[in-house]
């Protein structure tokens, strides 16, 4: 004779076998924005260092400044020595050619993932997959103060929003990505920060998403945010005027030959948008091989050479040493573990040749 299920029993049963499951995710408590500021403090001559590069950014970028700005330096930053040593001769370099170039130097601590991999130094410090944020906070925020401790401004990609106020005080410049520069999201962070920021085209080569994003960040926002104590906050912006566009080709290849600039340009102008534009001499521009980086610089220099004034900025990705390698084993110093970067000698070789060709701008 069977026995008829009880269905109280059975809904007690399905409960606690819901209850039982493990959770799909779970927290580790961090350091809040203001905390670690606190603890790693911008000086009140850094803060002055840091607020009279970013007037010099802008000068570049509206045009009132000849010279062309440069944002150089590793894909990513995973080697406290390697990049200190590189900081190092790049200021030396800056001495000899900033009368014609502003150097910018890149300090990329979280890195965009097509699908998965190393995501940065802010994430993965031990680059083991440990995951300690809490270290790759502190360390990319004293990393980056022993950088503006020799005179480079600093720029860097804002991917997580949440991340930006551990180190938006220290940049003079910032990049949305490609892959970023449609969320609504950070368009809103960048129309309340207070530094020039370049939205990039998209993937796809297409202009439109960056130029909607232009127009969006200038104007002033109200949008759900954190405080800097980590306290969900509704956040106010002011606007940023000081954006501008940023070409890195797309999956039909490169868009810094003078065609493309000028198709860029009458966009730009069409909608309202001041003309500044930066070309990216790495990604599909060069065809992803950064040895190719000089040769897209050269083509720029023509045309800026030629006249055409909204060409204002480009973006190199180099480090001690050509290439990149993959994480695992015995990594080679000096060499990149995201993108394949150009090394310093033809880096070097690059920026001083790019200096005496600007001083027979008029």
């Amino acid at each position: 004779m069977s026995v008829a299920a009880n269905p109280r029993s059975t809904a007690k049963a399905a409960d606690l076998h819901l209850v039982a499951q493990p959770g799909r995710r779970h927290t580790s408590p961090l350091p809040s924005a203001s905390q670690l500021r606190e603890e790693l403090p911008l000086s009140a001559a850094l803060a002055r260092q840091v607020q009279q590069q970013r007037h010099s950014i802008r000068a570049i970028l509206d045009g009132h400044d000849p010279r062309l700005l440069v944002v150089v330096g590793p894909c990513s930053l995973h080697d406290d020595a390697a990049v200190l040593e590189y900081a190092e001769r790049l200021a030396a370099l800056s001495q000899r050619v900033g009368d014609r170039l502003l150097l910018v130097m890149r300090a990329y601590v979280e890195k965009p993932r097509t699908t998965v991999g190393w995501k940065g130094l802010v994430y993965d410090p031990a680059l083991d997959g440990s995951g300690d944020m809490a270290e790759g906070l502190r360390r990319s925020r004293i990393l980056m103060l022993r950088l503006l401790e020799l005179g480079l401004p600093l720029a860097s990609e804002i991917l997580q929003p949440l991340v930006a106020g551990y180190f938006d005080d220290l940049l003079g410049w910032a990049a949305i990505g490609a892959r970023t520069s449609e969320s609504q999201v950070h368009r809103e962070l960048v129309s309340g920060l207070e530094m020039p920021v370049g939205f990039k085209n998209g993937t796809d080569g297409s202009l439109g998403i960056a130029c909607d994003a232009m127009r969006s960040a200038a104007h002033a926002h109200q949008h759900f945010g954190v405080d800097g104590h980590g306290r969900p906050a509704l956040v106010h912006t002011h606007g940023n005027p000081d954006t501008h566009l940023v070409l890195r080709g797309g999956h039909a290849g490169p868009n810094y030959d003078a065609a493309s600039v000028a198709t860029a340009r009458a966009e730009l102008e069409r909608q309202g948008i001041a003309p500044r534009i930066m070309v990216d001499c790495s990604h599909a521009n060069s065809g992803k091989n950064p040895l190719r980086q000089p040769e897209v610089l050269s083509s720029v220099l023509d045309q800026r050479l030629a006249g055409d004034g909204a060409l204002r900025a480009v973006m190199i990705e180099s480090h001690l040493f050509d290439g990149a390698q993959s994480l695992g084993g015995e990594l080679r110093y000096g060499v990149s573990i995201t993108d394949g970067c150009l090394g310093w000698a033809g880096t070097e070789r690059m920026l001083v040749d790019a200096a005496i060709r600007m001083r027979h701008l008029v």
